[in-house]
């Protein structure tokens, strides 16, 4: 039987360890303070303000749509590393909710979204979820990748550079618009699917009220004779890529695909007002021509001929 331990023994308390100091968070580009809520570069020893763009588009399409159209979206997808692509969605007055829930699950801040009706007009929402704003655009004038067939070529999931016309400038819903589709164009920085390199380039040009989307390659020459230095523009060339189209803006509403109405366009004329035009124009021409023979009728009834005395003078008895 051991002996009885000693009450003093029992009541001295054991010596804790010490806790390991404190590591501080890790950021992108450095260690984070917590106490300056700066980031520390590590390369430099100074402090600056931490951004770290997150943006994400959802790029989806409603049912029944052109193959045409389809081309044009899976083009825009292989062009857009940040985007999410999901399947169709029927195209109701109920498409703001769903497609506000659907932005959310998928964790995205925008959303592109195609809207074919009558399988002949196409209609794309630009949209910033779930505070807004939207713009709403007919696309006309598309042409593909795979129509086109151009000789210009870039890495897939390469970082472009933005590159848009001065009259941008001019008046406060091309700044809004603008800054809608530098948002959804533009690639994040470090972003884990795209390439940290540009090597493209998208061009928005506006001419006669329309955005005009045009993709162009970097090309460089790659000889050692030919090698260009920092600043040496004048030997790189541009090659078009593709695809092509053109947005003419509709309206921009306040809030997410809806809301109130910030800009109309007053130019603005739809395509079935465009085609009932044609249709009448064509029925015109057609009545022109019913109109005509009947005057000529009613011209001919009214002004009959005299019988000529000399008409039975040669026949023969």
């Amino acid at each position: 039987m051991g002996k009885k331990r000693k009450q003093t023994e029992a009541l001295e308390p054991k010596a804790e360890p010490s806790p390991p100091p404190s590591r501080p968070p890790r950021a992108l580009t450095g260690w984070k303070d917590a106490d300056a809520g700066a980031v520390q570069d590590p390369d430099e020893g100074r402090d600056s303000t931490f951004f770290r763009n997150k943006e994400k588009v959802l790029v989806t399409c409603s049912r029944r749509i052109n193959y045409r159209y389809r081309h044009l979206m899976l083009n825009l997808v292989s062009l857009l590393p940040h985007c999410k692509k999901d399947s169709k969605i029927e195209s109701k007055e109920s498409k703001g909710s769903t497609l506000n829930e659907l932005v959310e699950l998928r964790s995205c801040s925008s959303c592109m979204f195609f809207e074919c009706r009558k399988q002949k007009d196409l209609y794309l929402w630009m949209v910033k979820s779930p505070g807004g704003p939207s713009i709403k655009f007919l696309v006309n004038a598309v042409h593909t990748m795979e129509e086109l067939k151009l000789t210009g070529n870039h890495l897939k999931g390469s970082r472009p550079i933005l590159s848009f016309s001065t009259n941008f400038e001019e008046s406060a819903h091309w700044k809004l618009v603008k800054e809608m589709l530098t948002q959804v164009f533009g690639t994040p920085k470090e972003h884990r699917k795209s390439k940290p390199f540009h090597d493209h380039v998208f061009v928005f040009s506006i001419v006669d009220d329309h955005v005009w989307f045009r993709n162009y390659q970097i090309s460089v020459p790659h000889n050692e004779t030919d090698k260009v230095d920092k600043g040496g523009l004048d030997k790189m060339t541009l090659i078009e890529v593709g695809p092509r189209f053109c947005l003419n803006p509709i309206k921009i509403f306040g809030g997410s695909f809806g809301g109130p109405t910030l800009y109309e366009n007053p130019f603005y004329v739809s395509p079935n007002q465009i085609r009932a035009l044609e249709k009448k124009k064509k029925a015109s021409k057609y009545s022109t021509k019913v109109k005509a023979k009947t005057r000529r009728k009613m011209h001919e009834m009214e002004n009959a001929l005299v019988p000529d005395e000399f008409a039975d003078m040669w026949k023969e008895d």
